[in-house]
């Protein structure tokens, strides 16, 4: 690491800094930031994790002026008090501000019409965008790609880069853990009905559980809010099933309350499995099962995906997809059936 006697005291650090700190040229260094297609992969992450460990943020103003550029990306999220988007805004952010840019955080609210809304309204204020959990249709999508640079967290797309959490992949580990516990009966309690993700877990959820000879039911859909966790427990207690796969945890952390409220036992009764493992799912009572995945990386890799797509030496040989893996982190939620 660079010496720090060697810069008056308080002075914001240098990118000679940075390259000393990464063990490489200063004009690396500034490859790496601001055309992060033109330095291999494993050097641009050492650069990246020092200028952040250095709080490093080069002058973009002369880059600005000369680009016409603002330096500046949006991310996009259905949802700022979902805590699931808490660990995507933070990677965003850490990656974002080691390569320069300024990070402009809006809340679309649930709605395709808001989000469609602030791409159009945005075009001037952006670089590029990040839409996390996009709920915009194929159509809007398409043609908002054909005029930002975009890429999609957790929303598949044809015309846009994306970083896909492979959550399905973790409910077929679910539903062999629940099949396992004896249970034969299992439902699926549906997120918003706008949501590309719900309606992928739901097609998984149920060609598996077909094909296990399992019984299955849905409800929804419901808000993915605590406050929807009444009438969604309501609803899952009458389809007679032993157990059921929420689409998120704060749906499956407000059915637990409702259950209880009902005298119905968790696990002994039901057995619930989330999704996400939002901070407080294991201080639940009981601690919530649910499916764990790399957030605050997916929101990394969305990141260098934009700046390498913004870089026009590199942007047609820019990766189009990451899958970020997932794994159920099972708790005291589920156990076995009910005799």
């Amino acid at each position: 690491m660079a010496d720090s006697s060697t810069r008056p005291a308080g002075a914001p650090p240098t990118i000679r800094d940075v390259a000393e700190m990464a063990g490489v040229a200063t004009s690396t260094v500034s490859r790496a930031l601001s055309n992060p297609g033109r330095v291999n992969r494993v050097t641009r992450e050492r650069i990246e994790q020092a200028a952040a460990a250095l709080n490093y943020v080069p002058s973009s103003q002369a880059r600005g002026l000369s680009s016409g550029r603002t330096n500046a990306i949006a991310l996009l999220v259905p949802d700022v008090t979902n805590p699931f988007y808490f660990d995507i805004i933070r990677g965003t952010q850490n990656q974002l501000k080691a390569a320069g840019y300024t990070q402009l955080l809006v809340d679309t609210e649930e709605s395709a019409e808001m989000e469609a809304d602030t791409l159009r309204k945005m075009q001037r204020t952006a670089d590029g965008f990040i839409l996390a959990a996009s709920r915009l249709t194929d159509a809007q999508l398409a043609e908002a790609a054909s005029a930002h640079a975009i890429v999609t967290i957790n929303r598949s797309s044809s015309n846009a880069p994306t970083v896909m959490i492979d959550t399905p992949g973790a409910i077929v580990q679910a539903i062999d853990h629940l099949s396992s516990l004896g249970h034969s009966s299992i439902c699926y309690v549906g997120g918003p009905a706008s949501s590309w993700s719900n309606a992928k877990r739901w097609k998984t959820f149920e060609d598996e559980s077909r094909e296990r000879g399992l019984a299955i039911s849905r409800v929804g859909p419901f808000a993915p809010k605590t406050t929807s966790g009444a009438a969604a427990a309501d609803a899952v207690a009458r389809t007679g099933a032993t157990a059921c796969i929420v689409f998120n945890d704060l749906l499956a952390i407000g059915m637990l309350q409702r259950l209880r409220e009902r005298g119905i036992r968790v696990p002994e009764d039901m057995s619930i499995v989330g999704c996400d493992d939002i901070f407080g799912a294991d201080f639940c009572n009981p601690p919530l099962t649910t499916i764990a995945s790399p957030i605050e990386q997916a929101g990394r890799v969305a990141v260098s995906m934009l700046l390498t797509q913004l870089d026009p030496l590199h942007a047609a040989t820019s990766r189009r997809l990451a899958v970020m893996p997932t794994h159920l982190t099972v708790r005291g939620s589920t156990g076995p059936a009910p005799k």
